[in-house]
């Protein structure tokens, strides 16, 4: 009888065993990461370049101040002085940041320069912050102190009206429909999704964006008429053309990063000119590769995760909508795209730092960037909400709402049967067993102790500990 019980303990504890090895599985391997950072070293060749010189940027800092209160002539308008108090007072904070932040998650091209994209973060952050408490035709002015031509209502422009491709009634020009559509913003949706492909590594969530965002301008062409798209335009010039395309160079070029080799040699081991200016080149590439393997369904934790993820990434961009609708900044604005790239820049490094805190069981903080860029976006969507409410709060057509409560009940649907019905996730499965198995089992010493060691385990599980 006591071997029987010893059988089906010491079974237990192996099935538990399995599917613990299972739920630690990670989808990169973070030791081999940490190494790797590790083995990142300076040869001596390139030491000028590598260190933070924070005393020289102090010293020439100081020096600028001091011509600036002593030597400098003295200047009257009020306007002049205090916009160039606070670049100075923006200068000095990035010099700050640039020297002393520590690094963050990529090295290349340099880290400053991504230390420079967290601060950045921050004082774009307390810009957006300031905006917050101003009001609307306020808010509209200050921006005048970038380009007097802002403060002006914006024509919003159509994509909609007659959606013919082939206009039989202009038979000089019968396609004028399609060439009217084909503006600017056709190559920028290109380079943007080949650029968000890059820094998202997966084609599943690339694809999921796409379509989201198009059945989200089909959903608010009523509070925009920006959003007012033919159907043509919608699905086949932007998800298919556009964005397809797009992903799919990225997803090409995500290819040869991951297969391409990392061994770098420093710049003056080069025996030719020509291999010095390649690598110069190489400096602007990455220094290492990690594959994200997202494994949305992986956990309920997991799941809900890549919805939010979802959420705020498909948040960011109907702001940059309505922000600029509520503000007043032109399209073509350089203040539009210059959010644009920084967000690219930004979100590259949250990406990273979001999918290394889902996976890496040892990452336990929410990284900085991530922090920063999810913070930007909720402030963001609070400006809109406070400066143009009337516009977002304008009603859904009723087949919009029935289609939008649909789709989250089948949401809420699959996530009760994938996650307590069909209970087939890793981290539901341990526990369970464990109960069900030693529920009938006699106790005695031999068992007791066994369910004690059990339990030590289970809780040394829950609390993240290695064992």
């Amino acid at each position: 009888m006591a071997a029987v019980q010893r059988d089906h303990s010491n079974g237990t504890t192996k099935l538990y065993d399995r599917y613990d090895k299972i739920h630690k599985a990670t989808a990169h391997d973070w030791e081999e990461d940490k190494r790797k950072q590790n083995d990142f070293w300076d040869d001596g060749t390139l030491s000028f370049f590598w260190r933070a010189h924070t005393i020289t940027v102090l010293v020439i800092f100081s020096c600028i101040l001091v011509y600036v209160a002593l030597f400098e002539e003295q200047v009257l308008d009020a306007d002049y002085n205090t916009k160039r108090g606070v670049f100075a007072v923006v200068l000095a904070f990035l010099l700050f940041g640039v020297t002393q932040t520590p690094d963050g998650v990529f090295v290349r091209p340099h880290p400053a320069f991504w230390r420079l994209i967290l601060c950045l973060s921050i004082v774009y952050e307390l810009a957006l912050v300031f905006l917050l408490f101003q009001t609307v035709d306020s808010a509209r002015h200050i921006l005048t102190h970038f380009d007097s031509s802002l403060g002006r209502p914006l024509p919003e422009k159509s994509y909609g009206g007659n959606c013919l491709i082939y206009d039989e009634n202009m038979p000089d020009n019968p396609f004028h429909h399609l060439k009217d559509k084909l503006d600017g913003f056709v190559p920028t949706h290109f380079f943007g999704w080949w650029l968000k492909t890059l820094i998202l590594r997966d084609w599943w969530l690339c694809t999921v964006f796409s379509i989201m965002f198009e059945v989200l301008e089909y959903t608010l062409e009523h509070q925009l008429p920006n959003f007012s798209e033919c159907w043509w335009d919608h699905w086949i010039m932007d998800a298919l053309v556009c964005n397809g395309l797009g992903i799919y160079l990225g997803m090409k070029t995500l290819r040869y990063l991951k297969m391409k080799p990392y061994h770098w040699r420093s710049m003056w081991n080069m025996p030719t000119y020509k291999g010095m200016l390649r690598r110069v080149a190489a400096q602007f590439t990455p220094y290492s590769w990690t594959e994200f393997d997202w494994r949305p369904v992986s956990s309920l934790s997991r799941w809900l995760s890549m919805l939010a993820l979802i959420a705020i990434f498909l948040l960011a961009e109907l702001n940059t909508f309505y922000l600029k609708f509520a503000l007043w900044i032109p399209p073509e604005h350089w203040l539009c795209l210059s959010r644009l790239v920084f967000f690219l820049f930004m979100g590259a490094a949250a990406m990273r730092e979001t999918f290394q805190f889902l996976d890496d069981p040892d990452c336990k903080k929410f990284g900085r960037q991530s922090w920063l860029i999810i913070a930007i976006i909720v402030t963001e969507f609070l400006i809109i909400a406070k400066f143009d409410w009337k516009t977002i709060s304008k009603p859904l057509p009723r087949p919009v709402a029935a289609f939008w409560l649909v789709g989250l009940c089948g949401l809420v649907i699959y996530t009760i049967w994938k996650f307590y019905i069909k209970r087939d996730v890793k981290n539901d499965i341990p526990e369970k067993i464990i109960n069900n198995n030693t529920a009938d089992t006699p106790v005695n010493k031999n068992t007791q102790h066994s369910n004690s060691n059990n339990s030590s385990v289970r809780s040394r599980h829950r609390n993240g500990v290695k064992h």
